[in-house]
């Protein structure tokens, strides 16, 4: 059992969101490390000295081909090993919007399948970035950090992307659905589907905003928690839920990394 878990904020060129990353965590217990990924590259750190795996939001590579693609790449070529020795042990990965991208790139999510990718985030309908709060429903799945009798609904939590549209086909939805993989849905303020812009800012199919894998400890989510953990909003009540819920989230995931 580990009292203080060790975890690797990885980072790269234009990840931007791993300062409240470090301090999210550090708040919940744990101790946080920032890594750039060439640290990792040349062996002056190892991937299994660590508790936890963080992936920031931001614009790793300036996102350029597509959202977190050069980034996945280089994490399934060069460090594919170091990754999936990490996933063999359980333990618990978060990624948030650039982060989420990253693994959907790298086939870790939906299925732990590195270098298979399955599903992706893709162009928000609007054609345009979207900066603003969302609201979410937590769903009953299998993830270890989210169980929806913790998290007051509608719950509130900030978003930034311009590339957040989950998709994939049919069938991957419903075995999604049907594993209890889907672990946040945008939803309206009434907690009524969100049938339309805003309520679901990119388009996402059955407005999936976060999802996890089959064992319920890599996280992948496009709202951003680690930002909403020192959120401030002319809602009281809102910037209070967004706070009481990202710190719970990182508790809920250190806690996690103890017990293993």
């Amino acid at each position: 059992m580990v009292n203080s878990p060790e975890v690797c904020v990885l980072i790269t060129d234009g990840t931007n969101c791993n300062v409240e990353m470090a301090h999210s965590f550090a708040v919940a217990g744990a101790v946080p490390e920032t890594v750039h990924v060439n640290q990792l590259r040349s062996g002056e750190k190892q991937l299994d000295d660590f508790d936890i795996l963080a992936l920031s939001g931001g614009f790793s590579y300036g996102d350029d081909i597509a959202s977190g693609k050069v980034l996945g790449n280089e994490l399934v070529s060069y460090l594919g090993d170091q990754m999936q020795a990490f996933v063999d042990k359980d333990r618990p990965i978060i990624g948030n919007c650039n982060g989420f991208q990253v693994m959907v790139r790298t086939g870790l999510l939906p299925n732990r399948t590195l270098g298979q990718q399955q599903v992706t985030l893709a162009e928000n309908d609007i054609g345009r970035f979207e900066c603003r709060w969302v609201d979410l429903a937590v769903g009953q799945s299998v993830c270890r950090f989210v169980k929806p009798e913790d998290f007051a609904e509608p719950l509130a939590m900030q978003s930034a992307h311009g590339e957040g549209k989950f998709f994939a086909d049919d069938e991957t939805i419903a075995k999604l659905k049907a594993n209890g993989q889907v672990v946040f849905r945008y939803v309206n303020r009434q907690m009524g589907k969100a049938t339309e812009y805003p309520a679901n800012p990119n388009g996402s199919i059955d407005d999936i905003a976060g999802i996890c894998d089959p064992k319920g400890v890599i996280l992948g989510m496009m709202p951003h928690p680690e930002r909403s953990f020192g959120a401030f909003h002319p809602d009281r009540t809102k910037t209070e839920a967004a706070r009481s819920a990202a710190d719970l989230l990182f508790r809920n995931i250190v806690q996690y990394a103890k017990e293993l």
